[in-house]
């Protein structure tokens, strides 16, 4: 069936030639597949994908488009952690007993860790995407904003299909060019995927087991965890902590937090011990709590959305038998969309960075906040209140 593609308008298609030198799409292509042969993609694997290797505006639309992500943690991990998500991930644990197994004796990673990313990513295999990748891939690669990047994708997608572990017509997923049940990006599929099902492939879009193998090798090889140690575990905090010390940038020692008041969620004692933490606050003092260990950095370097990494890290620890988190112990209100974009437009006037104006509260806006909410006496949690942006307005 043919592929209705969507037109590109002179302006982009003048911004996609600028950064290749001025080449047209077809002569951008031409060299990219010499780039590929270069890098050691047969032939015949070229002429296998070149049908696909075509442009769409509409990836790049999409790209260029992205909707900015406005919904609080709980909201969020209220339906992305759900209790039938969390059923589900048991079940596929019992299901797939010995995948599991070997995935943690091999490469240390808990089962309800790798379950957690395979439900959040696409409930367990039902919606990989349905777009072409190589259409996807080569599309980005020609635009400009990260052309190198989709430009490396698109050869590491090759190296798939010469490899044989998939076929060009196989390659259907996200819109972003990302593959299987646990959403890779080829390079990390042609790095990390492995045969779990001994069938000769690499296939992540039709092997559970090679979904848990390939998922529990990326986890452990690319994001360095560590063998046996927690990765997030929710807490309860006093009123006298020093909120200051509530950032994901700042370890202390599980024995310093208890000295401090921190508490399991259900009021046990932390233990006494030195194996390093952070408190994180993703809704401020009056949201809930959790300790992050050094584990937690693989979910960050997974997805660096702190809402979407403590949703997964959250999952993954409902899936292996821990409570629902405690609610809100007072009202937490986020300011809208604009007030966020106002805050961090005075953070900057005032010689803060808070990296890209754009509404979003991310790590070096929240740091910012932290270092003005000090300023002016209010509790240092890096949540951005409608008293703090008053402040800043001067009222």
């Amino acid at each position: 069936m043919a592929i209705a593609l969507a037109l590109a308008s002179p302006a982009l298609a003048q911004r996609g030639a600028a950064c290749h030198g001025g080449k047209s799409f077809e002569q951008f292509l031409t060299q990219l597949k010499q780039d590929a042969a270069a890098a050691g993609v047969s032939q015949r694997a070229i002429a296998a994908a070149s049908p696909r290797l075509v442009y769409d505006q509409s990836i790049v639309n999409r790209d260029r488009g992205q909707r900015v992500f406005g919904q609080v943690f709980t909201e969020f991990a209220g339906r992305m952690a759900a209790n039938y998500r969390m059923e589900q991930g048991r079940a596929k644990i019992k299901t797939y007993a010995h995948a599991f197994a070997r995935a943690e004796k091999e490469y240390g990673v808990p089962p309800e860790v790798i379950a957690a990313f395979w439900g959040l990513e696409s409930d367990f295999g039902a919606n990989m995407g349905k777009l072409p990748t190589l259409r996807s891939l080569v599309s980005l690669a020609y635009d400009c904003r990260r052309a190198q990047m989709f430009h490396d994708e698109t050869i590491a997608a090759l190296k798939i299909i010469d490899r044989g572990d998939l076929a060009p017509s196989e390659m259907i997923g996200s819109w972003a060019g990302e593959l299987g049940q646990t959403q890779f990006l080829p390079t990390h599929y042609y790095n990390y995927a492995v045969d779990y099902d001994g069938d000769g492939h690499r296939n992540m879009l039709r092997s559970a087991p090679d979904v848990i193998g390939s998922t529990a090798n990326y986890i452990a090889t690319a994001l360095k965890w560590r063998r046996g140690e927690p990765w997030l575990q929710e807490v309860r905090v006093p009123a006298s902590l020093p909120w200051d010390q509530a950032d994901l940038t700042i370890k202390h020692p599980r024995s310093q937090w208890a000295a401090w008041g921190v508490t399991y969620a259900d009021g046990r004692p932390l233990p006494n011990d030195n194996l390093p933490a952070s408190v994180l606050l993703p809704m401020g003092r009056h949201g809930p709590a959790f300790l992050a260990y050094p584990n937690f950095a693989a979910y960050t370097e997974w997805n660096n959305s702190l809402i979407y990494s403590t949703t997964a890290a959250y999952l993954a620890t409902r899936i292996g038998g821990a409570a629902p988190m405690r609610k809100p112990t007072a009202p937490v209100t986020q300011l809208p969309f604009n007030e966020i974009k106002e805050l961090q437009q005075l953070l900057a006037r005032q010689g803060f960075n808070v990296g890209k104006i754009d509404g979003i509260l991310g790590q070096q806006s929240r740091i910012a906040i932290k270092t003005v909410q000090k300023k002016y006496g209010l509790p240092a949690d890096s949540w951005p209140t409608a008293e703090l942006l008053a402040r800043m307005r001067g009222r």
